[in-house]
């Protein structure tokens, strides 16, 4: 039953990291402008008319309105009357984004949804490993240390908003994404009665260890494109497809001449496995991941980011992130250069 639920809780954290994708490219990230709620609803409007003041209306504490291209917040319950009375509400103050569309709205708000149901797997999944504790004490320390870093990423999530999307803010909450499904793919290797081993050279693993690095650098640098990309289409708008890349700025060719040593060093790894049998086959996946994430970077270079090319391209990444960091997981455990045949 443990490991049943890390993987459902692995499964929800790639859901939210594929809804934050999509977030990004439908420039949906302030669709709710506060946290934890949606213009101070558990379920947010589907209407402007909901955030405009209204005679004879009911509003609880919290509820937010749009008032002259400011949020207001209601200080407490009641029911309006025939005037607008400002005592009963207060500016909203972490920032000055007053803007409502439907559809970034309920995108947003999906996102938000599927982190707290990933946030809910990973506390069973931390409540089901005290049946570890006899056999596996590390099961329990991580998974309620993994409770610890989904707790932190929602308040990341946060700062995110506060911040109005604050580059720096956006990259720390897509490292520590990573940092998360690292930790639950950890545990779905622990938590395995038997693992397999395999003859893995020790020069081999360090080979795993510096793709894996690379890509997680690789994320990084391709956040800060991300964010220049998002400058360019509020500066020549979404349909000047063809301009957001016309003049792009050093991170770009950072992260485009990086991928020609992801692509070499994976390959790499690839043919010694190959060679060398160690029977590494997720190596094929990898490889497959990295053809992919070539692919989908020059479809949004040359062909003028073609649609969904932006979210499978970060998905890609991250996709390729796990299975490296599993595959490096399963190499470390590893008998001497002597076996040769997988047990």
């Amino acid at each position: 039953m443990y490991r049943k639920w890390v993987k459902i809780a692995l499964i929800l954290v790639y859901l939210v990291i594929i809804a934050g994708a999509m977030v990004r490219m439908t420039g949906s990230g302030m669709g709710c402008p506060d946290w934890p709620k949606c213009f101070g609803y558990y379920i947010p409007p589907t209407e402007a008319e909901q955030l405009e003041w209204q005679p004879n209306s009911a509003f609880e504490k919290g509820n937010v309105i749009i008032v002259d291209e400011t949020l207001k917040v209601a200080t407490s319950d009641f029911t309006t009357t025939l005037n607008y009375n400002p005592s009963n509400w207060e500016s909203y103050t972490e920032h000055d984004y007053a803007i409502f569309n439907v559809w970034h709205t309920w995108i947003e708000y999906i996102n938000r949804l599927i982190g707290a149901l990933s946030g809910l797997a990973i506390l069973i999944m931390a409540i089901l490993s005290f049946w570890k504790w006899k056999f596996k004490k590390r099961l329990v320390y991580l998974s309620w240390l993994s409770v610890v870093f989904i707790v932190f990423q929602a308040w990341l999530g946060a700062t995110v908003v506060y911040s109005v999307l604050a580059p720096v803010k956006i990259t720390i909450h897509m490292v520590m994404a990573l940092v998360i499904v690292a930790v639950l793919l950890y545990l779905l290797y622990a938590s395995k009665e038997t693992p397999k081993t395999y003859a893995v050279t020790k020069g081999y693993i360090n080979l795993l260890a510096f793709a894996l690095i690379l890509t997680l650098i690789q994320v990084v640098i391709g956040t800060q494109v991300r964010q220049f990309v998002d400058e360019q289409v509020s500066a020549v708008g979404y349909e000047a497809k063809s301009q957001w890349l016309e003049n792009p700025d050093l991170s770009f060719y950072i992260h485009r001449s990086f991928s020609i040593l992801v692509f070499i060093v994976n390959a790499a790894l690839w043919y010694f496995n190959r060679k060398n049998n160690f029977w590494l086959s997720k190596i094929n996946i990898v490889f497959g991941l990295i053809i992919l994430e070539v692919f989908t970077g020059i479809a949004m270079y040359y062909f003028d980011f073609p649609y969904l090319s932006q979210p499978l391209h970060l998905v890609i990444a991250t996709l390729l992130f796990g299975f490296q960091f599993y595959i490096l997981l399963e190499a470390w455990k590893r008998h001497s250069p002597k076996f040769v045949a997988r047990q």
